[in-house]
């Protein structure tokens, strides 16, 4: 299989889709002529034109709107948003219109629409520019949310994303778009709602999403040097959820730590934590651990962003934590 960047898998999979389908557009700011802020969508605007790669303004929830319209009219909007913080000009377009349009029509109008961009941390663009907000959209029902981590998984669910009836939150991390990995050739697709086992393990079940499953491939990697097998769990999907999964894999370990970007606070690992203790508590040889980001806006500098985040040592401690070998 050919080996592609993840900023590659993504461009590939919305030319194949724009080329399979005349209804499919990309819109959003500097996305055609610059070819994106991370050059995720260069080269398209050569390729289709401009009726298809749309430059926006300046203006979130303008253009939001817009693509929800259009989505309305049968058309599959693609919106990036240069940084999900940008999105929040647009929140009233997305959780009061996109993720509801459905159900007010009772069924009869639905939004084909993928909204996608970068989200998180991880490339020092300080706390304006570095929220993650998987837990704010994955509230909202009526709402799709992905956040996969590898090439073949951001081609595959961006397939998946634009052939949903159903508006998709699409997150991706700046700090991924360089990494590599294989991709099949030709058309394929990863279901929404279908967590992927990244290592198999017996002794403590880590889960993760987005950048942060290379961070627990990396830990179990170290852990198996202490004759610990951990378990790798990478969630791709927030919203549907693959409870299954998880709940089968705590069960087999006994153990689990579930690790986040975001702020501990009403969170996804928290919702992860929640479900465990409901459907596995009498599986649990020991109490769930989060490990999650700061309680601080993100800082700038290079050392205290770093700081900020999850780190190996913090996984390391809470799996010696799970297991009652803490330091």
């Amino acid at each position: 299989m050919p080996v592609i960047t993840y900023r590659e898998a993504l461009r590939s999979a919305m030319a194949d889709e724009m080329s399979r389908d005349d209804a499919v557009v990309v819109m959003g700011e500097d996305i055609g002529l610059y070819g994106g802020t991370h050059l995720v969508t260069d080269g398209l605007l050569d390729k289709f034109g401009p009726k298809r790669v749309i430059d926006t303004p300046i203006a979130e929830g303008g253009f939001t709107g817009a693509a929800i319209g259009m989505a309305m009219l049968g058309m599959r909007p693609v919106v990036e948003m240069m940084t999900w913080n940008f999105s929040f000009q647009a929140v009233d377009q997305i959780v009061q219109n996109a993720a509801k349009l459905r159900y007010f029509s009772g069924g009869q109008v639905s939004v084909p629409l993928v909204l996608r961009g970068p989200n998180g941390g991880g490339v020092q663009l300080s706390a304006q520019h570095t929220h993650s907000l998987e837990g704010f959209y994955g509230h909202f029902p009526g709402l799709k949310v992905v956040s996969p981590v590898t090439p073949h998984d951001a081609k595959g669910m961006m397939l998946t994303a634009i052939r949903e009836p159903d508006p998709v939150i699409f997150l991706e991390a700046g700090a991924l778009y360089g990494t590599k990995g294989e991709v099949p050739e030709g058309d394929f697709t990863v279901p929404f709602g279908k967590a992927r086992v990244a290592r198999e393990g017996d002794d403590v079940t880590l889960i993760a999403y987005g950048r942060q499953v290379n961070l627990l491939l990396n830990v179990a990697e170290k852990l198996a040097g202490e004759k610990i097998s951990a378990e790798v769990i990478d969630l791709r999907s927030i919203r549907p959820f693959d409870t299954e999964t998880i709940v089968a894999s705590v069960r087999k370990t006994h153990r689990a730590v579930v690790v986040q970007e975001q702020w501990r606070w009403f969170s996804v690992a928290s919702e992860v934590a929640a479900i465990i203790q409901e459907q596995a508590f009498d599986d649990l040889d020991a109490p769930v651990v989060r490990v999650s980001g700061a309680e601080v806006p993100a800082p700038y500098a290079r050392n205290l962003e770093i700081a900020a985040f999850p780190s190996a040592a913090d996984v390391i401690e809470a799996v010696h934590q799970v297991t009652y070998r803490a330091s």
